[in-house]
């Protein structure tokens, strides 16, 4: 069994109930539901976007390197 507060104990557990009020806790995981999913879904997307563009992206030195006639005027 626990033991009894007292006037004093009782007068401060009174106090302390605000601190515990569903307003006050967890504010902003109830507010943003989907937030932490949906940049962990972006992050991933940027990851697989970079592995794309080294991988399979064509070289520059075979697109940049032809010259192209100069315009006549």
């Amino acid at each position: 069994m626990t033991k009894p507060l007292g006037t004093t104990g009782e007068f401060f557990r009174r106090r302390d109930e605000w601190r515990k009020h569903p307003m006050l806790s967890n504010q902003m995981r109830h507010a943003l539901p989907g937030l932490g999913i949906g940049v962990a879904a972006f992050c991933v997307y940027l990851v697989g976007e970079q592995i794309y563009n080294k991988a399979l992206a064509p070289s520059k030195s075979s697109h940049h390197n032809q010259k192209q006639p100069a315009p006549s005027h």
